[in-house]
């Protein structure tokens, strides 16, 4: 029987052929540079034939290379869905989602360990908004934004829905917000540095206000929330996230206007094989949750 390539030699292949750099395979790999350019010599030696054109500007697949390429992809994928279904050491589910949907989804992932103790969730939360499962090793995960495109299974859970929300106290005689021009009178609190939420939300109302760039910043969503529901100002919130918020009293939303982005929140997981049917079912329990409260809405 013939002797096969070393396994380490054909995963650096395979990372050195996505990006067709050395360096960067190296950084990706977490070796030399020079480790990488050996694997990938001796196993061109082992093969008998040359994978890359070496060029002053980098590399390029040669035919051999190109041919052999998705054939590789394939095999580390199967063996990625091996260990995944075969392994009994991970057992609960990996999920990773952005910090500002934890206001939504920790309650229920509670509700669910409650509901659910065989399937044990581990959530990774991240200011980050999208996911790589080609190196992120997360069962699924939960994205905002665009729709994340045809590289992965895509399931959408609600819409983002912009509106400004602060803390009952903040609100009185001295003080209202009855009219847009009132929030002039307030600490705007914006979840981004470039204000663009705030921006957005007054050009759909048809005002304009002086304060905008007066207010404080914040790196997340929740983060901006959470100051506003202590009464520090008055933030924008998302609607879709707020309603154990509201229903606690913390935050209120002084006007009706709520504007749809564009944006969105989808539950994604990797393209494979087979799914596990844990995934499945955490999948189907978070949609119902979601359309619940778009029906409460």
């Amino acid at each position: 029987m013939k002797r096969l390539p070393p396994l380490p030699a054909l995963h650096t292949f395979l990372i050195t052929a996505r990006c067709c750099n050395f360096t960067r395979a190296a950084q990706l790999l977490h070796i030399t540079q020079g480790a990488v350019s050996r694997q990938i010599s001796g196993l061109e030696s082992h093969l008998g034939y040359r994978l890359f054109h070496r060029q002053a500007r980098g590399l390029s697949l040669t035919a051999q290379g190109r041919a052999f390429f998705p054939r590789i992809e394939q095999i580390f994928s199967l063996l990625e869905d091996a260990v995944d279904e075969v392994s009994t050491a991970r057992q609960a589910l990996q999920l990773k989602a952005p910090t500002c949907i934890t206001r939504w989804l920790l309650p229920r992932l509670m509700q669910w360990q409650k509901e659910r103790p065989d399937v044990p969730v581990e959530l990774t939360t991240t200011i980050a908004h999208g996911v790589d499962f080609r190196r992120e090793r997360f069962d699924a995960a939960v994205v905002y934004g665009a729709h994340p495109g045809d590289s992965m299974n895509v399931h959408h859970l609600f819409d983002e829905q912009l509106t400004p929300v602060c803390s009952r106290s903040l609100i009185g005689e001295s003080q209202p917000l009855a009219q847009y021009s009132d929030l002039e009178r307030h600490m705007l609190l914006h979840p981004t540095l470039d204000e663009q939420d705030w921006t957005q939300w007054l050009k759909a109302a048809g005002t304009r206000l002086s304060n905008v760039g007066k207010g404080q910043h914040f790196d997340t969503m929740d983060l901006a929330m959470t100051v506003a529901s202590q009464g520090s100002g008055v933030a924008m919130g998302d609607w879709a996230l707020i309603g154990e918020d509201l229903s606690a009293g913390r935050l209120v939303t002084p006007f009706e206007l709520k504007l749809r982005t564009g944006a969105a929140y989808y539950f994604v997981y990797p393209e494979r094989a087979t799914v596990p049917a844990q995934l499945n079912e955490l999948l189907d329990w978070l949609k119902t949750q979601a359309a619940q409260r778009q029906i409460a809405h």
